[in-house]
């Protein structure tokens, strides 16, 4: 069977803080690393999706609604399952490395670099900005 877990997929986490949240794989590590001696994958989503905006609302409180937070996590691999979809987030390989996670100020401009928002205000993959 071919490997079906590529950089890209859309799945679902299914354990964790991030349970029952679409997440995309940027990094599958199917043998396992010293850290984490066990199939994993670097997986990125939205950490909460956006509120309702209705037309009475002020613009400042209509832009911080809009506002989306991503996450970037290594989870097991069996806390996870795919779906159909996939999803192409433009992200340099060389950036993702073992050292981003144990010093905070890397990981959180690695969080900067997967921003959603512009995907998210032009229209694609609609159905991945939407709660479950």
């Amino acid at each position: 069977m071919g490997k079906f877990m590529k950089p890209g997929k859309v799945v679902l986490a299914l354990a964790g803080s991030y349970s029952r949240c679409k997440v995309v794989i940027m990094k599958n590590i199917d043998d396992g690393t010293s850290d984490h001696p066990y199939s994993h994958a670097l997986l990125t989503g939205i950490e909460c999706y956006s509120p309702k905006v209705t037309t009475s609302m002020g613009k400042n409180k209509i832009v911080k609604r809009l506002k989306i937070n991503s996450f970037v996590k290594f989870i097991n691999s069996n806390h996870f399952i795919p779906i159909r979809y996939s999803v192409d987030i433009p992200l340099d390989k060389s950036v993702i490395n073992k050292d981003v996670f144990r010093v905070p100020a890397l990981k959180k401009a690695l969080e900067a670099r997967v921003k959603s928002e512009k995907r998210c205000k032009t229209g694609k993959n609609k159905w991945f900005f939407q709660k479950l």
